[in-house]
């Protein structure tokens, strides 16, 4: 630990909230020293937990804030009460950011303008292009700070590894094209994007930023970043030429729905209940599962109860349980204002208001684009194979992403990697490299550090906090951090995003987009 720690603020106590919470308690050089977050139950368990102790109270102020604008408040009148001279509690050092998606734009300009604070967002940054570019030119603003975006996967020792033996080991030569899977799970996608607060593009998005916008930036940062993040930004970024995309809402949707169902809008009064695996009882209340029946009383149970454990477990618990899924609504006659306003998790799943795609594929093309000769990286891959391509990656290539609902793995994320001079298999737990040269295959097995993504929450926090340590307490500038430690810059951030937006009009519109056009019409002068 430093002297002087970075102290850090947590606004949003939800499941993402709690879990960069316990990565900084247990990994990082930083204390949780307070919390913003509107829901009572969740704000005093948060506290609990990392801050003031089971049965302790907060005992100081500047500690807990019913939400981001009482913080802002607060932290404005703490600032002139410090400049008249007056003694003040100290401030945080950095903010997460873990407020639902459709307010990170409003949080996140807002902290920038207060200035003085280093800012990590939950991804996605927003909902939006327009939004996204706003904060962009925000965070622009913030002068001195280091911002990080919740792109977990870069952070894993997984993908860390496997972005090391392809771009500075280069074990397969130059990549010639890469096919990369999301498999979302089959109860897992109902829970978030039939039900529950993803599934609606009105309220939320599509669920290519919502679920897979890091998948898209793995891709990016594998295929377009330069391989060393300390002194590689001086290399031009190798960009896509083309982008297209086909998906749809195929199966949860209506005219999938069984026939012996009947009428049934919801799980609990539904003929074929015990029969049905999407059953909200099942996969709520049962025991094969994630159920309370399996003891769970965290997610996926405490988003539809989230005082689930004041209720002491048992039948108990069980009832309130039951009463929150038997709440349903009649679609002819509940205005839609209501319907989106809420979570209907009892709701049947071929019944739901959910509109986003359950399947979807991206694909994404490269033409050749090397390096100038006079340029000082054009001939220093360091690669170790002697017939690797002087292009040094910048040569042809495609990537295909896949989002798919239905399957037995939940995000448990497999890439096939073909290139030059062999291919690469890697899944969550292992990295198998065929060498086509030797005929040798070897398997690597990164450590996993978390369940979070596979390291990645606790590994975007460690280097978004010892990003802002370098700068508190050794003098290190902002830009150096951003650089060095969290390895991922505001341009990377944007690109990532809009890439998403870029292939969500080339879905919608069944057409190929060139991107480099895109680029220049729909983001411009940042």
């Amino acid at each position: 630990m430093s002297a002087s720690p970075p102290r850090i603020l947590i606004i949003g106590a939800g499941s993402r909230g709690r879990s960069y919470a316990e990565a900084i308690a247990t990994s990082c050089n930083g204390i949780v020293v307070a919390v913003a977050e509107p829901h009572a139950y969740k704000r005093e368990q948060f506290g609990r937990r990392f801050i003031w102790g089971a049965d302790g109270k907060p005992d100081a102020e500047g500690v807990v804030f019913s939400g981001w604008r009482e913080y802002l408040e607060y932290e404005t009148d703490r600032r002139q009460r410090e400049k008249a001279g007056e003694q003040v509690s100290p401030g945080v050092d950095a903010v997460f950011v873990c407020v639902l998606d459709e307010m990170h734009r409003e949080v996140v300009v807002a902290l920038s303008e207060l200035g003085g604070l280093h800012i990590m967002c939950e991804k996605p940054l927003a909902t939006n292009l327009d939004d996204c570019l706003e904060m962009y030119r925000a965070l622009r603003q913030n002068e001195g700070k280091v911002f990080s975006i919740g792109h977990v996967l870069r952070y894993s020792p997984h993908n860390v590894a496997l972005r090391k033996l392809l771009l500075q080991d280069r074990v397969v030569g130059d990549i010639l094209s890469v096919v990369h899977t999301e498999p979302v799970g089959w109860w897992h996608f109902t829970h978030s994007y039939v039900r529950g607060n993803w599934r609606r593009e009105d309220t939320s998005a599509p669920s290519l930023l919502t679920k897979s916008c890091h998948d898209i930036d793995v891709l990016l940062w594998l295929l377009c970043s330069p391989a060393s993040h300390a002194d590689g930004y001086n290399v031009p970024p190798h960009l896509p030429s083309t982008v297209s995309s086909t998906g749809s809402l195929q199966f949860f949707k209506k005219s999938r729905k069984p026939v012996a169902a009947g009428k049934a809008t919801n799980c609990l009064s539904c003929p074929i209940e015990d029969a049905c695996k999407y059953s909200a009882k099942r996969i709520y209340v049962g025991d094969k599962l994630n159920g309370l029946g399996a003891g769970n009383t965290h997610w996926p149970v405490s988003i539809v109860v989230p005082d689930i454990e004041d209720h002491g477990g048992g039948p108990k618990a069980e009832a309130a349980l039951l009463a929150k899924l038997a709440e349903d609504y009649d679609a002819s006659t509940t205005p839609d204002s209501e319907v989106r306003s809420r979570n209907w998790f009892g709701r049947c799943v071929w019944e739901s208001d959910n509109d986003v795609c359950d399947e979807q594929i991206v694909t994404l093309t490269w033409d050749e684009d090397p390096l100038p000769p006079s340029h000082p990286a054009a001939h220093s891959s360091g690669a170790a194979s002697p017939t690797a391509d002087p292009l040094s990656n910048r040569g042809a290539k495609t990537a295909t992403f896949h989002m798919v609902a239905n399957t037995k793995k939940i995000c448990e994320r497999y890439t096939h990697i073909y290139g030059a001079e062999g291919e690469v298999y890697a899944d969550s737990q292992t990295i198998t490299v065929e060498d086509f040269r030797t005929g040798e295959t070897r398997v690597e097995r990164p450590r996993l550090e978390s369940l979070g993504h596979g390291g990645g929450d606790v590994g975007l926090a460690r280097q978004f906090i010892m990003a802002v340590d370098r700068v508190k307490n050794q003098g290190w500038e902002a830009e150096r951090a951003q650089r060095e430690v969290v390895g991922c810059t505001l341009e990377e951030v944007i690109r990532s995003h809009a890439m998403v937006f870029c292939a969500e009009e080339a879905r919608r519109g069944r057409k190929v987009v060139d991107w480099k056009e895109w680029w220049a019409e729909k983001v411009k002068g940042i």
